[in-house]
């Protein structure tokens, strides 16, 4: 009867934290595993015009970027080879910008929506035609911010 014996006080031994902070980064590095940050599959070629005087979008997560330009070669057969707009992952009309700026701005918070950048990341070689009738449509969608993607030069 030596186990059930009440005057003997044990004490309850303390909990080892020796693995807590391999537990944590393990499950850090599955987080980091898990989660993608999203990006856009590039359907047109891109080749950005070049200029001196550029100024860094800061804020990222309040661009909304339209890319134009010829398809690649795989969409060439359905698509042709004349100047094309992509909206994230799918190729666009100009009449679906109001649809997809209007999904954009629902997306944000309120007081981000007004302050919605629209980034133009446009082919050197595409038509101004494409880019003046995309432009409208953004007016008409009332987004009025408007950025120009290019690569810096020396010259």
């Amino acid at each position: 009867m030596g186990k059930f014996n009440k005057g003997d006080t044990r004490e309850v031994p303390e909990l080892n934290t020796m693995s807590l902070p391999d537990l944590i980064f393990a499950f850090l590095f599955f987080i980091m595993m898990v989660t993608s940050i999203r990006e856009v599959t590039m359907m047109v070629h891109l080749e950005l015009p070049k200029a001196t005087e550029l100024v860094k979008f800061e804020k990222k997560s309040l661009g909304t970027y339209i890319y134009m330009g010829q398809p690649l070669d795989q969409f060439q057969d359905k698509y042709g080879t004349e100047a094309v707009i992509q909206l994230n992952d799918k190729f666009a009309t100009p009449n679906d910008i109001f649809d997809f700026i209007a999904q954009e701005k629902s997306s944000m918070s309120e007081a981000d929506a007004s302050y919605m950048t629209t980034i133009l990341k446009i082919d050197k070689d595409t038509k101004m035609g494409v880019v003046t009738e995309v432009k409208q449509k953004l007016r008409e969608a009332d987004a009025l911010k408007i950025f120009y993607s290019a690569v810096e030069t020396n010259e």
